[in-house]
């Protein structure tokens, strides 16, 4: 199967790998301190200071495959082990200085921590309260703000750095987009998983008489290359699926029912991604109140679908977000979707039933239009909502702003607040580029959106109305 981006990608897997083989055989308890000794043999170390440190974060590691601190509400969690490797002084003097005599960084600092000696600027950091006033004071831009990669790429800026000096997380900030988790070089920040839980659902169809959906989103397509969508399929009913169901198809569903909204309310924000929900809804809660549809998520959508036909089933959503392991334990969700993994989760799946996928004969998987399959992308929730209104034969003027990242989200809400964005429909993407570059992408490249783009090109003529009304005739029983 396709390789991993980064070496911590695949040191994740392993240990998610290890994990599920334990949990499949029911050996969880006897083989869990095995794991360590396993990943890091030894005796020399490979990637920390020695193979002591190595194994004790692949502990913490194994205890965030089990779902991590259960008492801690985010999803995504720091591993303080992990986090010291990145330089703590924030604030330092780079070699441009040239020890000038007009001295403005010693002036404007309010705490008298900058001097000069043998003709530089000296911060003495026992001092420094990192305001950063020296940065815009210094002429020639010699003095330098450190920030750590996962603080860079914090959009929320919901991480900072502790009084130990690690990264700290507060979750009353965090979006779960787990932008951070990848930004992090030494793999010191992760999500939870519940592969666990997963694997315990499918074991116990037998024992208590119920049935297990996966759900997949648009974007995997290409995700598990050199393997075919539709061995990925049968991949998944080798795994104990009942069957697979396209998320895409809940898209079809919602882009039917935001474009009425649209049209009832004249201006709307889309609630598909739930890390844009959670940003505008803790940044800009007047306007989210008002403006984030009210329709549920293509996940929930779908789920909601299965479930309507199968009262008694289980259903796991299968995705390349992190935010959707926040989403699904929401109280307004909760009931619809029992479970999340990532792409990466589900190659550690296939990886522990040793399951080769491009030796296996392909499923089918043609339910949604192509307008639903590229909601994975920025821009395809515009293009779909456009397409539904007209099937609705309307004439009503859409106007939208696709964000394609947060800053643009930002962006837009802060056009609105002011009355400055000449848009009705807004379309809210947390990943740069859509679902295809999310956090837990087997690998995020450009490519991510071809394949997307052949998937949603390989519904044919399907339309939005054609695709919802087929799931509608499911659940009536009509034929």
């Amino acid at each position: 199967m396709r390789s991993f981006e980064t070496n911590v990608q695949e040191l994740r897997a392993k240990v998610l790998r290890e994990v599920a083989k334990l949990v499949w055989e029911d050996n969880l308890v006897g083989g869990m301190m095995d794991i360590q000794e396993k990943i890091v043999p030894g005796p020399e170390a490979t990637m920390r200071c020695c193979i002591y440190k190595e194994r004790a974060i692949i502990g913490d590691r194994v205890k965030m495959a089990l779902g991590g601190d259960k008492f801690n509400p985010a999803v995504v969690e720091v591993l303080p082990i992990a986090c010291d490797e990145c330089p703590v002084t924030q604030i330092t003097v780079g070699p441009a200085c040239r020890g000038c005599i007009a001295t403005r960084c010693v002036h404007t600092c309010p705490k008298g921590a900058i001097s000069i000696v043998n003709h530089r600027a000296r911060i003495d950091h026992s001092k420094c309260i990192t305001c950063g006033k020296c940065l815009s004071a210094c002429p020639y831009g010699a003095i330098i703000r450190n920030r750590r990669p996962c603080e860079l790429g914090c959009k929320g800026d919901a991480i900072s750095m502790g009084p130990d000096k690690k990264a700290t997380i507060d979750a009353s900030k965090c979006i779960s987009c787990g932008t951070c988790i990848n930004q992090c070089p030494f793999g010191a920040i992760s999500d939870k998983s519940f592969i666990a839980d997963a694997i315990h659902m499918l074991q116990g169809t037998r024992k208590w008489g119920y049935t297990v959906y996966a759900i997949v989103a648009p974007s995997i397509a290409g995700q598990f290359n050199p393997a075919s969508l539709g061995q990925v399929v049968t991949g998944l009913k080798k795994l104990g699926f009942e069957d697979v169901i396209e998320v895409a198809l809940g898209a079809d569903m919602v882009a039917k029912r935001e474009s009425g909204e649209l049209l009832e309310k004249g201006q709307l924000a889309s609630s598909c991604c739930p890390a844009f929900v959670s940003y505008t809804t803790k940044n800009f809660p007047e306007l989210a109140e008002k403006l984030i549809s009210e329709t549920p998520s293509p996940m929930v959508m779908t789920a909601r679908y299965i479930k309507n036909l199968h009262p008694r089933a289980k259903v796991i959503f299968i995705g390349p977000c992190v935010a959707k392991k926040h989403e699904f334990q929401l109280g307004k969700t909760m009931g619809a979707v029992d479970c999340v993994l990532t792409f990466e989760e589900l190659w550690a799946l296939f990886e522990s039933r040793d399951l080769d996928l491009t030796a296996l004969e392909p499923a089918q998987l043609d339910e949604a239009s192509g307008f639903g399959r590229s909601f994975a992308y920025s821009g395809g929730v515009t293009a779909a909502v456009a397409e539904a209104l007209k099937e609705k034969k309307t004439d009503f003027d859409l106007k939208a702003a696709p964000c394609s990242g947060i800053d643009a989200c930002k962006l837009a809400f802060l056009k609105l607040s002011k009355g400055v964005l000449d848009a009705n429909f807004i379309e809210g993407m947390a990943c740069e580029g859509g679902c295809v570059q999310g956090a837990g992408c087997v690998i995020r490249s450009p490519q991510n959106k071809s394949a997307v783009t052949q998937y949603a090109k390989n519904a044919g003529e399907r339309t939005i109305e054609s695709a919802v009304a087929t799931a509608t005739d499911a659940i009536t029983g009509k034929k």
